[in-house]
């Protein structure tokens, strides 16, 4: 057949392009009626006949969405691309627009858009950060200013990618970011209510806001290494003021020492802030102390519940929360009006007891984190039955994986050994704070040992350029921790008197050959005040092993006798240290048959200035040391469960009365004793007749050994020894 025939059959057959051939364009289209549908399906199957209806109609499939979406991103990416073109160019209006994309409403400070259409956003910018200039300032600002932390986890994801982006791409939005994510960690930082989160989802509590908070900064520490520098001052501005109420403070506390689990380059510089914060709100407190005994709190209301499991947007006092942040900032604008308010504000019982609840919590927290990190630390018992089998030893990864905690936890007392050496030691009745270190030492002796080198180097080996103020602060220390700490042990004791009372004669030789100056008398009378604190506690372990022949006696450790040349010295450290402390190493001195002082007291009320060498005539001498003992009884509540089981109570070590009654009745005599009664160098007497009386004015420091009086008030003729070994 002809292939140009008009009956060809490629003449019948449709083109694939191109216009319809004419016999086919004008064909009239059969009509499709109902009747025809209902024989259809009487001659085929239902199946075929619903295939028949629907074959027609165009399919979704999975190619076409992805096409949809990715026509989609194109067109942001070309919107961003013109945006950031035209800003540069001089014409902001499609910049302004992209902008306000990623400003939240100002009423309701939830976002104008939805999540999904701000992550397509976020992938569009990820594409010109390094595009970006110091004119598209503005557009990185409103997207670190988004609150992100409050919507869903899908766009959580894409925000924390695209922060990291950029920072990689540009690190001079990196304070920008952080300063953003410390504001974060506080209480009032700006958290959205439970309107700005995607509707239908759960609420969200701060533990989940603050969640997300750590997982960008953890992320952002993976990229830049060098971000402590940039960020511990950070933390330190928006650490909150302590005036602000205790929620505020432990939450910022609790993601602080959260920071330091994953980043321990911050570990000394975030410690560090934490002591100093509550070093302030324990000063202020000491110096209330007199009210607040005196006083009982209105309600004592403790911090039981946990902020971290608060919905957001469901705080029951938010508003007034507030409220009192906003009065506490403009207390901070004007040094006068802060302090007269702070002075209505410090005469208020009440507002004492808050500050009290506030370091308790704050030292809760510290003791912890410590506790966290010494219960972390294995316990690796070996059976002493049998010897151990080369099969089962320890190799060198695990042994040291093993002293990877140890050493972890020594690092950690190195840290807050420099935290007291620089703050808390020469932070003058503070009260409270220094149990940190306290509670520290008690973990390991090593630490403790640490912890006395420490105090005696700046007490008795500092340079003559040497603070005598934090001289006398590291004597006062010494004396008090040796005499509170129960994890210190006799020879522990021992060892430190022995080291004072070397001191103490090397400075009375000076003083006997004229080389001492006149005024390094403070230091002196420091040590002299410790020795005679830790003889109150511990005089039972300053006593010699006692043979057979030499039972019933009190033999104390020949380094003792110096405290005898020191009591009648000319310096007279009776009338300069501490009358509490005097009064009660006195008595407690003639109940232990070690010496006897009453007549030297008697004779200091009589004379208007204490005597001592190189004193000028019609001069007062030096005033009464300061009364500072810095390991006195521990009252805070809930931290003072960390401090019961390794502190030193005044009843567990004090003469009963009727151990003192019967040692009154066997000192009791009519005239000195017999010369023939001590042996040749082994006794230094002193016979005094001295009334024996309860001083009127007994406060301070004895209510803190627990008010205990050991003398009688009764009139007697004593002849005290001193036995020296």
């Amino acid at each position: 057949m002809d292939p140009h025939s008009r009956h060809s059959q490629f003449n019948q057959r449709a083109p694939k392009s191109g216009p319809f051939s004419p016999t086919v364009r004008f064909e009239q289209p059969q009509k499709v009626t109902l009747d025809k549908f209902t024989k259809a399906s009487s001659s085929s199957s239902p199946m075929t006949s619903h295939s028949l209806l629907f074959t027609s109609r165009p399919i979704a499939t999975n190619s076409r969405v992805k096409q949809d979406e990715q026509f989609k991103k194109d067109m942001f990416l070309a919107f961003v691309n013109n945006a950031i073109l035209e800003k540069l160019n001089g014409h902001s209006k499609d910049f302004d627009d992209l902008v306000d994309q990623f400003s939240p409403n100002k009423s309701t400070l939830a976002p104008n858009v939805p999540s999904v259409q701000l992550r397509v956003w976020l992938s569009a910018l990820s594409h010109v950060l390094s595009r970006l200039e110091r004119r598209h300032a503005p557009l990185v600002e409103a997207i670190v200013r988004l609150p992100w932390s409050t919507m869903d986890a899908a766009f959580v994801k894409s925000y924390i990618v695209f922060v990291g982006m950029l920072i990689s791409a540009r690190p001079e939005y990196l304070s920008l970011v952080l300063n953003r994510i410390a504001m974060g960690f506080t209480y009032q930082s700006g958290l959205l209510s439970v309107s700005s989160t995607v509707e239908g989802s759960s609420p969200l509590t701060r533990r989940v806001i603050y969640d997300r908070q750590h997982a960008l900064l953890e992320h952002i520490f993976g990229l830049v290494p060098t971000l402590p520098s940039s960020l511990a001052p950070l933390l330190v501005r928006n650490f909150p003021h302590k005036r602000q109420p205790q929620v505020a403070h432990v939450a910022y506390i609790r993601n602080l020492l959260r920071v330091t689990e994953y980043c321990g380059e911050l570990s000394e510089r975030v410690l560090g802030l934490i002591v100093d914060r509550a070093l302030m709100v324990d000063v202020e407190i000491q110096v209330e102390l007199e009210e607040l005994e005196d006083s009982e709190p209105a309600d004592s209301e403790l911090f039981e519940f946990d902020p971290f499991d608060t919905v957001i947007g469901q705080e029951g006092d938010s508003s007034d929360d507030e409220e009192d942040f906003d009065d506490d900032l403009s207390d901070l604008s004007s040094d006068v009006s802060s302090d007269s308010e702070g002075e209505d504000a410090l005469t208020n019982a009440k507002h004492i007891h808050d500050m009290v609840s506030k370091l308790d919590a704050i030292l809760k927290l510290v003791f912890d984190h410590f506790n966290k990190l010494h219960s972390s630390i294995p316990t690796i018992l070996v059976p002493s039955s049998s010897p151990p089998h080369p099969s089962t030893t320890f190799d060198q990864d695990s042994q040291s994986h093993e002293r990877e905690p140890h050493a972890l936890l020594a690092t950690q007392f190195h840290t807050l050994l420099a935290i007291f050496d620089r703050t808390i030691l020469r932070t003058f009745k503070s009260r409270y704070t220094q149990f940190l270190l306290f509670w520290y030492a008690s973990l390991d002796p090593e630490f403790s040992d640490l912890f006395l080198g420490l105090l005696v180097d700046k007490a008795l080996f500092a340079n003559a350029t040497a603070n005598g103020v934090e001289r006398a602060a590291a004597s006062s220390y010494i004396g008090s921790f040796v005499s509170r700490a129960l994890f210190i042990d006799r020879e522990g004791a021992r060892r430190t008197v022995k080291v004072l009372s070397a001191f103490l004669g090397a400075h009375l030789d000076a003083v006997e050959a004229g080389n001492a100056a006149s005024d390094n008398h403070s230091v002196f009378y420091a040590i002299v005040q410790a020795v005679f604190l830790i003889f109150c506690f511990r005089w039972r372990d300053l006593q010699e092993e006692l043979d057979e022949q030499d039972v019933g006696r009190k033999i104390w450790i020949s380094e003792l006798g110096v405290v005898q040349r020191v009591i009648t010295s000319d310096l007279n450290p009776l009338k300069v240290c501490s009358q509490n402390v005097v009064h009660q190493f006195a008595r407690i001195a003639q109940a232990t048959d070690f010496t006897y002082c009453f007549s030297i007291l008697e004779a200091n009320k009589r004379a208007p200035y204490p005597v001592f060498a190189g004193a000028v005539a019609g001069h007062a001498g030096p005033e009464e040391l300061h009364t500072f003992f810095p390991f006195d009884p521990y009252k805070l509540p809930r931290s003072g469960e960390y401090i019961q089981g390794v502190y030193r109570e005044w009843a567990a070590v004090a003469i009963d009365d009727d151990e003192d009654e019967d040692q009154d009745e066997d000192d009791l005599v009519e005239e000195g004793p017999a010369l023939d009664d001590w042996e040749p160098g082994r006794g230094l007497t002193i016979a005094n007749t001295a009334p024996r009386r309860r001083d009127s004015n007994d406060g301070g420091l004895d209510a803190s050994f627990g008010g205990m009086s050991i003398s009688p008030a009764q009139t007697r003729t004593v002849a005290m020894a001193i036995s020296v070994s």
